[in-house]
């Protein structure tokens, strides 16, 4: 009796094994699943957690799905364009506060003074021999006679400049990244930086990436970088493509540096610009938050303050300045209308050979509206910024830009070639030349 009972669980066994099994797999796919919707929408959790508080709280909104925004170029368009709202991103500096660094040495304003003819110190190099130089801004390779230009010297009125020494910047930037951030004249500054410091480092010691959004020069030695990114409305935008940027309508994300920013967060030393390129019309935005790219439209200034606004929040809020060092260049003036410094006259830049000797000179390339609200953004910064005032010592310089004797990449006409005022750069400057001096500048307050 006892046997028979034996074999009749001994019967039972094999199915209760299976039953307990299949329990446990399908609590394993259960959990699996769970867990893969909490890891695709982490926010599952808190959602049901507090629903009810939430909802008491503010009113229902319409859910939408996470979204990372496509990243502008060239190819990107505006499905249709609005009249701008006036929203702002909004950042968290704070109220204006006390300069601590606003280019001034001591008592003494680096920035106010004149220029002085020196043959003797000047160059700080020869154009020649810079094998890094830009046939966009080597004048004399491209047939400027008068070498005049790389002659002068930048003195403040009250105190001098430290003397420019290589192996004193190179100490400086010793295991550092040293980057300029913005437009083609910071990549003017940037060429020019290079080629004050290049001849001091042996030819199989020092290296230049190829052409791209980031390039770097390296010197060996001294584990030392110098680098260009463009980014010359600072904010993501269609123009990020360092060559293909030529584009009939400029569109950007007003709220976000984050591609940029993801290159130049590591950087040691920093030294950003932006100008120019605000001053060819209206601007289009496309928030990051707007899925049907419909864009909205504002002028220069207006996108500019926006730009500034967003880039002014990621010094506030995000740079480490117990590790870093970082700079705002100024606007860089143009000479585009000789009226505006020889009444009467109807030319440009073209065949100036002296600078300015009137220190009240002002330019129309010099936007003051635009001046001022750079200073404001900035002064809310303080000291987490120290500020280049390239502009006045530069609207002296009349005689600094390259005009015709400059590598053009579109081939000029008979019209044009018949009257070289008419192509003439007045926008960038020669190199050797006034970019020196802002870089003679750098170094006296790092």
């Amino acid at each position: 009796m006892m046997v028979q009972r034996w074999n009749k669980k001994r019967a039972h066994f094999p199915l209760i094994v299976f039953l307990f099994l299949l329990f446990i797999i399908s609590t394993i796919l259960y959990n699996e699943r769970s867990i893969q919707q909490i890891h695709q929408n982490p926010d599952h959790d808190d959602r049901h957690q507090h629903q009810d508080s939430i909802s008491s709280a503010t009113p229902k909104l319409p859910t939408r799905p996470n979204r990372v925004p496509e990243v502008l170029d060239r190819f990107t368009t505006c499905s249709s364009t609005v009249k701008y709202s006036g929203r702002k991103a909004g950042w968290t500096a704070g109220k204006p506060v006390r300069d601590r660094r606003r280019g001034t040495s001591g008592r003494c304003d680096v920035f106010s003074g004149k220029w002085v003819f020196d043959n003797t110190s000047y160059p700080l190099y020869n154009e020649s021999r810079c094998p890094y130089m830009s046939d966009q801004l080597a004048c004399h390779k491209h047939g400027r006679s008068d070498l005049g230009y790389q002659y002068w010297r930048w003195q403040p009125h009250h105190c001098n400049l430290k003397r420019w020494n290589v192996n004193a910047m190179w100490e400086k930037l010793r295991g550092k990244r040293l980057m300029f951030v913005g437009d083609s004249l910071n990549r003017g500054q940037w060429i020019s930086m290079v080629c004050l410091l290049q001849s001091v480092i042996p030819a199989d010691k020092r290296s230049m990436s190829p052409n791209a959004p980031l390039t770097i020069f390296r010197a060996e030695d001294y584990n030392a970088t110098i680098e260009f990114l463009w980014a010359p409305l600072l904010v993501e935008s269609n123009s990020d493509d360092p060559v293909n940027h030529r584009l009939d309508e400029r569109i950007m994300r007003p709220d976000s540096v984050l591609k940029q920013a993801s290159q130049w967060e590591h950087a040691d030393i920093l030294v950003f610009n932006t100008y120019l390129w605000w001053r060819q019309g209206p601007v289009k935005l496309l928030w990051s938050t707007e899925e049907n790219r419909v864009c909205e439209e504002v002028d220069g200034l207006g996108a500019m303050e926006l730009a500034m606004e967003a880039w002014a929040n990621w010094v506030a809020t995000k740079a480490d300045l117990d590790k870093k060092r970082i700079f705002f260049a100024t606007m860089s003036p143009t000479h585009l209308w000789s009226r505006e410094w020889n009444p009467g006259s109807e030319g440009n830049c073209y065949n100036e050979k002296t600078p300015i000797d009137d220190e009240s000179y002002w330019g129309s390339g010099s936007d003051l509206p635009t001046m001022s609200m750079v200073e404001k953004v900035l002064r809310r910064l303080g000291s987490k910024v120290t500020v280049l005032n390239i502009t006045q010592l530069s609207e002296y310089r009349k005689d600094g830009h390259p005009s015709i004797f400059r590598k053009f990449w579109e081939p000029l006409g008979p019209e044009q070639l018949s009257n070289p005022a008419s192509y003439s750069d007045c926008i960038h400057w020669c190199l050797p030349g006034v970019p020196d001096v802002w870089n003679e500048l750098l170094f006296h307050f790092l």
